[in-house]
């Protein structure tokens, strides 16, 4: 019995080929392989640096939403830059906060301007508004070549003191 033809030859010849070509090809899979992880770890920590560095910039934020929230309660709690300060930190508790700036202005109800002083509103109430900003340094964990080795990360809320 003959074996069976093909265009390129006998089947024989073509199993051969086949065999010749992947012992051509044994180490492919693993130079692919030491090629691609690196890649693959750079885009890994690289993305776990992004989360970090957006975590503290959210938590910058929160911290001077907090603080803000509890100075508007009233005139009192607005005059309070201690309790302001406390309660960002305590807010932000994963994070070390490095400054809390609080201030406060003033204007008329009616549109005018006011220094909040009793006198400054006489057809009108005063309204305060206050404003609290908080900052941070972010330190990533890795530092490449012709970045900054820190970001400052700042957050501020403002909002009406309730009368």
């Amino acid at each position: 019995m003959q074996p069976v033809q093909t265009r390129s030859g006998n089947w024989q010849h073509t199993i051969g080929r086949f065999f010749v070509r992947a012992r051509n090809e044994r180490g492919q899979a693993l130079i692919e392989l030491a090629l691609s992880l690196p890649i693959l770890f750079v885009i890994l920590v690289g993305g776990a640096e992004f989360a970090r560095a957006t975590y503290a910039s959210i938590e910058v934020s929160d911290a001077a939403l907090a603080a803000v929230q509890y100075g508007a309660q009233n005139s009192i709690t607005a005059g309070d830059t201690t309790g302001i300060q406390t309660a960002a930190s305590n807010d932000a508790q994963d994070i070390t906060l490095g400054t809390t700036n609080v201030s406060k202005a003033c204007i008329c109800s009616n549109g005018g301007a006011s220094t909040c002083m009793p006198t400054d509103c006489s057809s009108s109430n005063i309204e305060t508004i206050l404003t609290v900003q908080t900052q941070t340094t972010f330190d990533p964990g890795i530092h490449l070549p012709g970045f900054a080795t820190t970001y400052t990360l700042y957050g501020q809320a403002v909002q009406k003191v309730l009368q």
